[in-house]
């Protein structure tokens, strides 16, 4: 199952991430999550120690320029275009309570499209990834899909697009299809996160262009999960049994496509 969050900065892709990794994990699947949002921050959300010193597979100079033959922020010239990955993700992936991280990093040289070093490892990296690994992957990811070509488009199960209630959130789920579609992306749903309230379900079940799955309801306790460096499923159960619900529902849809 390979299953890829978007969404509009600050809508909760991340805390939905941290608990669909959980409910997978809890319903017997190996979940590999893949952090490519350049703000990264699921490692925290899954409660990693020490998150903010897990470096970037972007940032790894020597590793990058041994698999692609050329330096970091170089651009021209002659590199590997089909560099060794497959074992990266046993060298590379962190694990913690039995969920498996690796951090992507983003690009810094030339723009998001990008030919250079980086680019193209990141790219084989996650093509591989997505086509050959076995476990659920979740990739956290920015709104753009920058990380994702018609390569590996078709690899993905399922694109679930995190909204709010909110015009910004819900033009931006409605350019993240838009996206989706034209790199032949076949499956886009959306799930509701910081639902205070019936009425703000409705408005997202009303005013979106796309399938709703359900929504995580707004809690102070995710907050102080953040606070306290903890994952939110821990200090808020019952949105825990809410995600299982939503890998459900998810599982449901890819044994039917």
């Amino acid at each position: 199952m390979k299953l890829a969050i978007s969404g509009k900065g600050g809508v909760g892709k991340t805390t939905l991430a941290a608990f669909l990794a959980r409910a997978f994990k809890d319903k017997g699947y190996s979940v590999l999550c893949v952090d490519a949002d350049p703000d990264a921050n699921l490692a925290g959300a899954l409660g990693f120690k020490d998150a903010e010193k897990i470096t970037p597979i972007a940032e790894m100079k020597e590793l990058i320029e041994e698999r692609t033959g050329a330096k970091p922020g170089t651009m021209g010239g002659f590199f590997r275009m089909n560099p060794k990955v497959e074992d990266l993700p046993e060298a590379l992936a962190k694990e913690h309570d039995g969920i498996k991280l690796m951090v992507m990093g983003t690009v810094k040289t030339g723009g998001s499209g990008c030919v250079c070093p980086e680019s193209v490892l990141l790219k084989n990296l996650i093509q591989h990834l997505l086509l050959e690994r076995r476990e659920a992957v979740i990739m956290d990811m920015e709104a753009g899909i920058e990380h994702l070509g018609r390569a590996t488009a078709f690899a993905v199960d399922l694109m679930i697009v995190v909204v709010e209630p909110g015009r910004r959130s819900l033009e931006t789920a409605a350019a993240v299809k838009k996206l989706a579609s034209e790199i032949g992306i076949k499956r886009v749903a959306a799930v509701g996160c910081k639902v205070r309230s019936e009425d703000d379900a409705e408005f997202l079940k009303r005013e979106l262009a796309l399938p709703f799955l359900g929504y995580i309801p707004f809690r102070d306790e995710v907050i102080q999960a953040d606070l306290e460096g903890k994952p939110a499923y821990e200090t808020a159960p019952d949105l825990l049994v809410i995600a299982e619900s939503l890998a459900t529902q998810i599982e449901k849809i890819v044994a039917t496509s």
